[in-house]
C-alpha cells in the first residue's frame, strides 16, 4: 500500500506553522495525526493514537490530538489528563464545532487548523510556556 499523505506540501507547511504558533506560547504539546478510515467510535481511535504517539509522557500531561479519518469524514479532539481536568468536556465539543464548518466546505487544512489554534489558546491560558520548557513531542503530521 502506497504512503498516505492527504497534503500538500504548501497545505502540511501551513499546518506545521499553526502548530509551531500555538506551541510558542505554551508547555503543551499538540499533534494531528490523519488517516483514511476509523471504527464507528472515532474518540476510541483517537485515544488508541494518543497512546502510540507517546502523548501521555508529557511531563504535564498537557498533549492534545487532533484525529482526523479522512475517508471516513471524522475526527475527534483529545486531551491528556492535565489539559481536560483545566478545560473539561465542553471545550472538546466546543473546538469540535469551530472545525466542523470547514470540514463540511471541504476545507480540511482550515478545520484542523482551527482546532489546532482553539488547543493552543487553551494550553496557553493553563500551561502559559516557562523558561525551561522544551518541545516534548515531534511537531509532525502522522499518518496510519
Amino acid at each position: 500500500m502506497p504512503f498516505f499523505q492527504p497534503f500538500r506540501a504548501a497545505e502540511r507547511q501551513r499546518l506545521l506553522a499553526a502548530i509551531r504558533a500555538a506551541e510558542q506560547t505554551t508547555s503543551g504539546e499538540i499533534r494531528v495525526h490523519v488517516q483514511r478510515h476509523c471504527s464507528p467510535d472515532p474518540c476510541l481511535d483517537a485515544a488508541r493514537r494518543f497512546e502510540r504517539l507517546g502523548m501521555t509522557r508529557t511531563a504535564a500531561r498537557n498533549g492534545v490530538l487532533i484525529f482526523v479519518a479522512w475517508r471516513d469524514h471524522r475526527f475527534a479532539v483529545i486531551g491528556d489528563r492535565g489539559i481536560h481536568e483545566k478545560v473539561g468536556e465542553p471545550f472538546w465539543r466546543t473546538t469540535a464545532d469551530a472545525m466542523t464548518p470547514h470540514f463540511a466546505a471541504g476545507d480540511v487544512v482550515a478545520g484542523i487548523a482551527a482546532g489546532v489554534q482553539a488547543a493552543g489558546e487553551a494550553l496557553r491560558q493553563n500551561f502559559p510556556r516557562q523558561p525551561d520548557d522544551r518541545n516534548e513531542l515531534p511537531d509532525e503530521i502522522s499518518h496510519g
